[in-house]
């Protein structure tokens, strides 16, 4: 079987491939750069697995007048840039030991033991330069049956890290069939091992996370998370329910996934995660506004009409109502609405906190007007 004609556009990793095979070695295209291809997604990674040491990758590149970063030598990997391209190149490897989140490994020129230590057997694919793919693990009726499985036992590829219980998720959300379900023996083994999960780093898990939450449609994923008891390991308190409803209105709407504003339905606390300042604030926006069920004209006064579009959104998932008529609308036009008072229209008199009062007591009644009392209107209460 061969890679589709035109998986991808960039010509300069075939060339980085042929550098290596004109040397002697032996060099495939691997993972997600095989994957996607074959199943026509984007291909915007290459990764290449090589038989040749990082260090001859390396000095191969260098002399073809290539850029060559040591990303990871240990591990075999050098990252070859051509045409502006990374490509990241790793040699074949082995596992020697392995504690959960980090693997001892020594190199191989035997691409089947290469294969055998990756997490899913989709991912274990390989493609020469000229297209043909290798399937050492006999991964390929996986792919096409969009079937997510552990290479070998599941629970031997999770002990090596315990990430890959999240990517198991992640991986089923990306490129399963929602109709067929979770590999049961792969599901079984994530809850069995799921304390394996307080061994890594809560960066790694929010950004694996954030990754399932962007998938298309991550709903099925996530209760299968929230049933097994890994989703309560990641976010002690969270709940599913919400996440089918809350994609049914983005479907609806024609939006793009958002993680934050899903991660917002799930509840539950958020503290363990590693999550950015503006992230952070924006989830506390958004719990603040549901809780305080604040109007949809309001709504987008106080926070802009695309997050108040998501408050909307969230609230019409977690009551599991239909999205209020006009709700969007209001929010937008609420988001282009200027309070009519300035500092400068407040009477003389008034001078320093004083004028901070005034202002606030004069938005809080305008607010509570439903936004219609005018300028006029709200100097008269003065």
């Amino acid at each position: 079987m061969n890679l589709p004609p035109g998986s991808w556009s960039e010509a300069a990793p075939q060339e980085v491939l042929r550098l290596l095979t004109e040397a002697g070695h032996d060099a495939l295209f691997v993972g997600g750069t095989v994957r996607n291809a074959l199943i026509g997604a984007p291909v915007t990674d290459f990764d290449v697995a090589t038989s040749a040491l990082p260090e001859t990758v390396q000095s191969l590149a260098e002399n073809a007048g290539l850029k060559a970063i040591p990303t990871g030598l240990a591990h075999g990997t050098v990252t070859v840039v051509a045409e502006g391209q990374p490509i990241e190149i790793t040699t074949f490897r082995r596992d020697v030991a392995t504690d959960g989140r980090h693997a001892e490994v020594s190199f191989s020129t035997n691409v089947a033991e290469d294969a055998r230590r990756r997490d899913f057997t989709m991912n274990a694919l390989y493609a020469r330069a000229d297209g043909e793919v290798v399937d050492p693990l006999g991964g390929l009726p996986d792919l096409q049956a969009r079937r997510v499985r552990f290479i070998g036992a599941p629970e031997d590829r999770i002990r090596e890290d315990y990430l890959r219980i999240l990517r198991f998720f992640r991986f089923t959300a990306w490129y399963g069939v929602p109709d067929q379900g979770l590999d049961a023996e792969g599901l079984a083994a994530c809850a069995a091992l799921s304390a394996g999960l307080l061994k890594l780093s809560a960066e790694r898990i929010t950004a694996e996370l954030l990754k399932l939450l962007a998938a298309p449609d991550p709903a099925l994923a996530v209760a299968a998370m929230a049933q097994s008891g890994i989703l309560a390991r990641c976010l002690p308190g969270a709940r599913h329910d919400a996440l089918a409803p809350l994609i049914h209105f983005e479907t609806e709407l024609s939006l793009l996934p958002e993680p934050l504003r899903r991660l917002a339905s799930l509840g539950g606390s958020t503290g363990d995660l590693r999550l950015s300042n503006a992230q952070n604030r924006s989830l506390a926006q958004m719990k603040t506004h549901l809780e305080e069920m604040t109007a949809p004209r309001a709504l987008g006064y106080h926070i802009g009409a695309e997050r108040a579009r998501d408050v909307l959104l969230l609230r019409a998932a977690l009551l599991t109502t239909p999205l209020e008529p006009g709700a969007l609308a209001a929010a937008a036009d609420g988001a282009q609405t200027v309070f009519p008072i300035r500092a400068k229209d407040l009477p003389a008199h008034l001078q320093g906190p004083e004028i901070g009062a005034a202002l606030k007591t004069l938005e809080a009644a305008w607010l509570a007007s439903g936004m219609a009392l005018s300028k006029a209107d709200l100097l008269a209460r003065l």
